[in-house]
């Protein structure tokens, strides 16, 4: 009886795990709303991108850069690629890609087209809140200075710290420069009157920053746990607010002084 009961249980178990390892073997194949992201490039906003300036200035004296202050990105699956079962756990159990869902990188229901114009619309929008914030930082205005950004085929809005950095370092007329002839990397949307956003992707971004030879990453400090959790080593934290933050830190690191850490 007891052989007979272990029996039916057995086929029973069998029978009801076919359909389990149909719809796995299905899932395997099937496109799944995730998209795949990977460390990216870097630019020095102080220096040349693809043969032009990043940053020019006419209308106030220029000063000389004796280090790097470089923007990251992330690289991303593009919104029509096909995602499966084997990419995502691939992805999950590498330190070099995220799992991202697929909305929380591009807008539902748009053209790759609209895709990529809103894309540059937000790192037009980002390059126009880092003049007005560096300039306002500065006490400088936009009727005597004028300041151009150009970073060719990048889109979105987080290099918008690095740039009004990168402003502020060629115009503050201190002499010692901000880097204090360090690489310093990071990431961080910024708003007109200087406030740091955060941006996503930032523990795939320390990783570009290690690799393309920074000491020292800015982090809005929202995201210090992430950028903590897979921090590369011999990269420095520093969580910022806001440009007047970044700007002390990066002060108080030359000087030799207490810098805030995450």
């Amino acid at each position: 009886m007891l052989t007979s009961l272990l029996r039916n249980r057995t086929r029973a178990l069998l029978a009801s795990g076919l359909p389990v390892l149909a719809l796995l073997g299905v899932a395997g194949f099937a496109p799944l709303p995730y998209t795949l992201a990977q460390p990216g490039s870097t630019a020095d906003v102080l220096g040349e991108h693809k043969g032009q300036e990043v940053i020019t200035v006419s209308g106030a004296p220029v000063d000389e850069s004796d280090g790097e202050l470089r923007m990251t990105t992330i690289v991303a699956t593009g919104p029509r690629t096909h995602v499966d079962l084997a990419d995502v756990v691939d992805g999950w159990f590498r330190t070099d890609r995220a799992v991202l869902p697929h909305d929380s990188v591009y807008p539902p229901g748009k053209s790759d087209a609209e895709i990529e114009k809103r894309n540059l619309a937000q790192m037009a929008q980002s390059q126009g809140a880092a003049v007005d914030a560096a300039l306002g930082y500065l006490g400088k205005s936009p009727r005597d200075v004028k300041v151009t950004l150009r970073l060719a085929d990048i889109g979105g809005p987080s290099a918008g710290l690095l740039f009004a950095l990168g402003i502020v370092d060629k115009l503050d007329g201190g002499g010692a420069s901000l880097t204090g002839g360090r690489t310093i990397a990071g990431t961080g949307t910024i708003s007109p009157d200087g406030e740091v956003g955060a941006v996503g992707g930032v523990s795939l971004k320390t990783q570009a920053a290690a690799r393309d030879g920074a000491t020292v990453f800015l982090v809005p400090k929202d995201e210090c746990a992430q950028a903590e959790a897979e921090r590369p080593e011999d990269l420095r934290l520093i969580p910022v607010t806001t440009l007047k933050d970044a700007v002390s830190s990066l002060r108080a690191l030359e000087r030799g002084t207490k810098v805030p850490s995450c």
